[in-house]
């Protein structure tokens, strides 16, 4: 899917999307709307949810300059499940240059130290020897811009998003104290700028307006390993459930809606997954998503 045509159709709206069922549409085009892979091999089920869909070449065109926001905003190690799976983000990286992607850009707006955590969390050094640019978020780049959302009017964004060809969200399915669950919506918050524990307050309905504003030609949910309780940082090993496991989309309500079954709850548990289906987002229902099932 190429994401200009993405947004000429979003586009309709001027910041998003103004046609309730839109994204859905567009995921109906694909044969199947989600693949879940699963196998020991991080890399291999990567590629193989992603090839469900008909390969990275339907995402990515040559010479595209394609943004891969992972999750890796703390200072913790991959068998904490803190951060996205840098075998996943590598895997990703790889087929995009297969794909003759001409620069593959990968960064975060990290909670604890920049530093320490793209190291601790492995995905900068596998990236790198992949062939992607690790970059660390300049204050100078974040930009405000018009939300128009119902919680949030204005937000100053990371420009490296809004300013590639293509973007891939890759986040990890985790636990959270206040969203219950972080998925692929709630990775937006690592493009903002500013005080954004603001947001807080109305967590549900800025995810849902992040979610608008930003429009990935992927989606790709890490959850090799989970962490299922004291997120989004956790710490302890014993938080730790391997599933080894990756879902890929197009349609991010759809992806949050199947990772949300991975804890033992449903879309509709989830006040922003609930909220983005409410208002047009995407599809919650995952008896109305084609889901194909890799056992590798």
């Amino acid at each position: 899917m190429d994401r200009r045509d993405f947004l000429k159709i979003a586009g309709i709206a001027g910041i998003g999307l103004s046609i309730p069922g839109s994204i859905e549409a567009l995921a109906d085009q694909n044969e199947t709307s989600l693949a879940v892979a699963t196998g020991a091999s991080p890399e291999k089920i990567t590629r193989a949810a992603i090839e469900a869909f008909g390969g990275m070449k339907k995402f990515v065109s040559r010479d595209d300059i394609v943004v891969i926001k992972p999750n890796m905003a703390w200072d913790r190690l991959p068998e904490q499940a803190a951060n996205t799976n840098p075998e996943v983000v590598a895997a990703v990286v790889k087929l995009c240059f297969e794909a003759g992607a001409k620069k593959v850009k990968v960064f975060d707006r990290t909670v604890n130290d920049p530093r320490r955590c793209y190291i601790q969390s492995g995905v900068a050094d596998a990236v790198k020897n992949a062939g992607a640019e690790v970059i660390f978020t300049d204050e100078r780049k974040f930009k405000s811009m018009k939300i128009q959302g119902e919680a949030i009017k204005e937000w100053p964004l990371y420009t490296e998003i809004f300013e590639a060809d293509k973007v891939i969200n890759i986040p990890i399915a985790k636990h959270h104290g206040l969203a219950k669950i972080t998925m692929s919506m709630k990775n937006w918050m690592g493009i903002m700028g500013g005080e954004r524990n603001q947001i807080h307050q109305k967590l549900d309905q800025s995810l849902v307006d992040l979610s608008l504003k930003i429009k990935p030609a992927l989606t790709v949910l890490d959850a090799v390993r989970i962490l299922t309780a004291n997120g989004p940082q956790g710490g302890r090993l014993s938080d730790v459930k391997k599933l080894d496991t990756v879902i890929v989309g197009v349609d991010q309500v759809a992806v949050d809606s199947y990772g949300a079954t991975l804890f033992g709850m449903k879309g509709s548990d989830l006040g922003y997954v609930r909220i983005a289906a409410e208002s047009g987002v995407g599809t919650m229902d995952l008896s109305r998503v084609n889901i194909k099932k890799i056992s590798i």
